[in-house]
């Protein structure tokens, strides 16, 4: 028998989009069986991307290793197995056919962990390159060809609102800062 206080990292491959379904299927059947005691976390890595729905900025947690659940366990008898046969678990990363599953080395889940914690305080410090009131000329897209003058920047998604003459009408054009160039 083990000692159940030595833990490793794993990362347990799952079917994509199925993420957390695996993390709270892993940590229900852990506690059913009470084996807390091997495995003392369940992540899902995951970023915090800001999008503008209906005018409205909504956070949403999108997952950074897509078909990837990190366990911090000790991988002793039956846990393996376990794991293995819950739903949408397709097996561990980087186990041989048959051999046993094989740990991050340490620098690897610092830096995995590392980037979770980069991930929450990430800054873009790009010099925007337009201003508010400025003609533009989009350059790209089916408005090409098309000038406009720029009502709004969005410095982190690097686009702006651009308020274009479509047939004689003002129209409001959402466009990146490739689609556009100074007049």
């Amino acid at each position: 028998m083990t000692d159940s206080n030595v833990k490793k990292w794993y990362v347990v491959r799952a079917v994509s989009g199925q993420e957390n379904k695996v993390k709270a299927y892993i940590e229900t059947e852990i506690n059913r069986l009470g084996m807390s005691d091997y495995i003392s976390q369940v992540l899902v890595p995951t970023e915090k991307v800001v999008q503008v729905r209906d005018g409205k900025k909504i956070t949403k947690d999108k997952v950074y290793f897509p078909g990837y659940v990190m366990i911090e366990a000790n991988l002793a008898g039956e846990i393996p197995h376990i794991i293995k046969s819950i739903t949408s678990v397709i097996g561990f990363l980087g186990e041989v056919k048959g051999g046993d599953p094989v740990p991050l080395r340490i620098s690897e889940v610092n830096r995995m962990l590392g980037k979770v914690d980069e991930l929450a305080v990430k800054t873009d410090t790009h010099i925007i390159p337009f201003n508010i009131g400025e003609t533009i000329k989009v350059v790209d897209g089916p408005f090409n060809g098309f000038n406009g003058t720029v009502e709004k920047i969005n410095e982190e998604k690097r686009k702006l609102e651009v308020m274009v003459k479509i047939f004689g009408r003002k129209t409001p054009l959402e466009l990146s800062f490739m689609q556009v160039e100074k007049v």
